[in-house]
């Protein structure tokens, strides 16, 4: 059952961002409630990539837990107003499943988080509106009360049809509820968001494309083109000139007096999270007064500031002044971080439980405030939350943006290696793609838990050799690992052996026994020894 509940949850959260993402454009087209500024497909994206990260990073075997790093990834990363709805809406749902009894029906359970996380999400917002993704959500959670109510039979799946259909027909209703929604003649974004999520979900339990009972509403381009200007007007005449974001470590008790404080200031409050950690979001004029609400509060941090009008021009002053090519990578010890700073890189800093969100990805590109950018992963999960940052990057900042398919440290300081920012850019990336490619890399590790490998049976302290990315041998001695897997690595050829000490060879031992050993079998080959200092692996071994 846990592993069924956590698997469920890492396929909703992969096909939901790919979802989002295929969306995003349309949803950001949508937006012009409650401020036209295009970004709400954008920011539900974000938001679910962050989630979907947090639970690949979640190695536990406590699927409440990971249920909870899900909705905390959420929480810390939403952006703008409906991403920290759904952040909101999240939290709300996966609390209930997580409080559920092996008693309880699982369909009921849905059903209950759906309501949850609709009434949890109009109690979060400081006016509600009907006709945006809080209605869309309600007539979902209605839906699915409705059927477990009368089909006593009903399991999941039937639940979570029956409620993206009711999201369907809700959102074709929203542009009767909204007269802003009328007159740009479409409907709205965040609920349009809701329905895409309820149809990864639905898919996530079946296997399946939904089958929709109700016909998707026809979706418009936008016709009030101009609402949104960079010519420094307002984005809506007479509304709050500002967006501020900031998380805030306070005590439960203090978020009542928060909202009372900020709910005069402007406009679309929302105050969700728990636990002493909170996300705060709100449009206001006077920016200061909305963070000094949060002080009084508790510890405002990771405050963000939007001006309305100056968004898109600011936007567009970034396009005009972006020049130059940059290499961003992961670096998964300080050692390998001085590594790829030296061949010139950003670099980001982390490890095994460490790894950069899409959101901190796509940060790095922005900030690098070069036109042309390649990202080095450097292991597999983070290449998933790179492509992601990329094509947020190359959408919405028109940054050319590659990724080099790189799954090992290693296979990063071979691509880095031939980098050369003079050649044009499809050349630089081909010639970095096909030496990371030719790098065959392996590792030693030590078990921390008794398993089965590809190798056999292995025990808590035993050696192991690692040979890209399958275990291939289990041993008592890590030198005698490594040297076996450096020999399978060799046996193909190669001119150049690159080793990288981590943490537990602090004193390099291993990596000179090991580079003792190729100088004696392997006279030809040339071996170069860097220390690393990254967890895990004691040793990462490449040849080129």
């Amino acid at each position: 059952m846990a592993e069924v509940k956590l698997d469920l949850f890492r396929r909703f959260g992969d096909l939901a961002t790919d979802a989002l993402g295929s969306h995003r454009e349309e949803i950001d087209a949508l937006n012009v409630f409650p401020v036209p500024d295009s970004d709400t497909g954008t920011n539900l994206y974000l938001t679910i990539a962050a989630a979907r990260d947090r639970l690949r990073e979640f190695t536990g075997s406590d699927w409440r837990e990971g249920l909870r790093a899900f909705s905390r990834g959420a929480l810390l990363s939403a952006r703008g107003n409906s991403g920290v709805i759904l952040a909101e809406m999240i939290g709300a749902l996966l609390r209930r499943l997580i409080q559920a009894t092996e008693e309880e029906r699982t369909a009921v359970v849905f059903a209950d988080a759906l309501r949850n996380a609709a009434n949890a999400a109009y109690a979060a917002v400081g006016e509600p509106q009907e006709g945006t993704m809080l209605s869309v959500l309600r007539a979902a959670a209605d839906a699915a009360e409705a059927c477990v109510e009368i089909d006593e039979s009903a399991r999941t799946r039937d639940v979570m049809s029956v409620a993206a259909s009711a999201a369907r027909a809700a959102l074709a209703r929203t542009q009767e509820q909204l007269p802003t929604l009328a007159a740009a003649g479409v409907v709205d974004a965040g609920g349009r968001g809701i329905c895409v999520l309820l149809d990864a979900f639905e898919t996530a339990l079946t296997g399946r494309r939904p089958s929709p009972q109700a016909p998707t509403p026809h979706i418009p381009i936008p016709i009030t083109a101009g609402l949104a200007g960079a010519d420094g007007h307002a984005l809506e005449p007479g509304g709050p000139a500002y967006e501020v974001m900031y998380l805030l470590d306070a005590e439960d008790g203090a978020i009542p007096d928060l909202r009372k404080r900020l709910q005069p200031l402007g406009d679309s409050l929302v105050v969700v999270g728990g636990e002493g950690i909170w996300n705060v979001h709100v449009h206001v004029d006077d920016v200061g007064a909305a963070i000094e609400a949060g002080i009084s509060a508790g510890r405002p941090h990771r405050i963000h500031v939007t001006h309305f009008a100056e968004q898109l021009a600011g936007q567009a002053h970034r396009h005009a002044t972006r020049s130059g090519r940059a290499v961003i990578a992961f670096a998964a010890g300080p050692g390998l971080a001085e590594l790829f700073r030296g061949a010139g890189a950003i670099v980001i800093e982390g490890g095994p439980h460490r790894r950069p969100t899409t959101s901190e990805l796509l940060e790095a590109i922005t900030a690098s405030g070069a036109s042309e950018v390649i990202v080095l992963p450097n292991d597999a999960p983070t290449r998933q939350s790179a492509e992601a940052a990329a094509r947020t990057a190359e959408d919405d900042l028109d940054i050319s943006v590659a990724v080099i398919p790189t799954r090992s440290q290693v296979q990063g300081l071979a691509a880095i290696a031939v980098h050369e920012p003079g050649r044009k850019f499809d050349k630089d990336v081909l010639e970095m793609t096909a030496t990371a490619r030719h790098a065959r890399h392996g590792a030693v590790t030590i078990s921390n838990t008794r398993a089965i490998t590809m190798a056999g049976p292995c025990m808590p302290g035993d050696a192991l050799g690692v040979l890209d990315g399958d275990f291939v041998k289990v041993g008592q001695d890590l030198q005698r690992c490594a040297t076996y897997v450096l020999a399978r690595l060799i046996g193909g050829g190669g001119e150049l052996v690159t080793l990288v000490s981590g943490l537990e060879d602090r004193d390099g031992e291993l990596a000179q026994g090991v580079a003792a050993w190729l100088a004696a079998n392997h006279p030809a080959v040339d071996v170069m020894v860097y220390d690393g200092g990254q967890e895990r692996y004691p040793l990462l071994m490449s040849v080129e």
